[in-house]
């Protein structure tokens, strides 16, 4: 957590950042080069001192990040990519935020092959992927890109996913491998595995009732017995289901395989 400012930190702080980022309309990258830190620490700080930011103000607006590429067809990759950031991402202004557990150290290394592997952040010149361990055990996994933030954001994505009450793009119902690739990336972030008194039980939880609404459908067409939604929650309990469920969609967070072949499930 950042140390708390005097008020004359505070003020010498905005003070410098008004100048550079509003008056001088550098970009976040240009502005943490000159004063020597992050471009994520430019963001944060710009959010904290309750500066709002204006990329589309920038001179370089449409071109400031020429090391991402923007996929140009739709892959089961990046319909997992989608169903791990409906359920633990977050879209901002100028970034893609992934959320995971930091204790889920092999997990936070999947998803950023997959990162580099969708936007070609691979490069060890273009420093675009990062990441920043923050309070409460959380490690975020980020990508700056207006770029990328409009294009989901035209794929129907939103910046406020309860809000909005999200749902799924409709792309990935084209193809059963678009399906089951996004079920894995939901489930491997706002999924969970655990033990009843009489068997095992998967779920999937989210404050969006559209998201688990699709999410019930797809299961229902490739023949799962899933539950009624209760409680922003969806339920698969048949043995068969779930055996057949670890094999199919084929979870990648160890997390779950772990508790999985703890109770006998795989």
């Amino acid at each position: 957590m950042p140390s708390r400012w005097t008020i004359k930190e505070e003020k010498n702080k905005k003070k410098e950042l008004v100048t550079l980022y509003v008056k001088e309309n550098k970009t976040i990258f240009e502005t943490g080069k000159i004063l020597g830190i992050k471009y994520q620490t430019v963001y944060d700080r710009l959010k904290r001192l309750g500066i709002p930011t204006c990329p589309e103000r920038k001179p370089k607006f449409r071109n400031f990040r020429t090391d991402i590429k923007i996929p140009n067809k739709y892959s089961g990759k990046l319909a997992e990519f989608v169903g791990i950031l409906l359920g633990d991402g977050h879209i901002s202004n100028t970034q893609i935020v992934i959320y995971i557990n930091s204790l889920e150290t092999p997990y936070i290394k999947y998803i950023e092959k997959l990162f580099k592997k969708l936007f070609g952040a691979a490069s060890h010149k273009s420093h675009a992927l990062s990441k920043r361990v923050r309070e409460y055990h959380v490690t975020d996994i980020r990508l700056g890109s207006t770029e990328l933030v409009r294009y989901f954001l035209k794929m129907g994505l939103v910046r406020n996913k309860t809000k909005s009450q999200i749902d799924i793009p409709a792309w990935i119902n084209i193809k059963q491998k678009y399906q089951l690739a996004f079920l894995r990336g939901f489930f491997d972030t706002d999924g969970s595995v655990y033990k009843l008194k009489f068997g095992t039980q998967i779920c999937y939880k989210n404050a969006s009732i559209p998201l688990l609404k699709s999410t019930q459908k797809i299961l229902t067409d490739f023949d799962y017995h899933p539950s009624q939604i209760s409680y922003r929650s969806l339920y698969l309990t048949r043995k068969k289901d779930l055996r057949r469920f670890f094999k199919e969609v084929g979870p990648a967070n160890q997390k779950h395989l772990n508790r999985a072949k703890l109770f006998k499930v795989i």
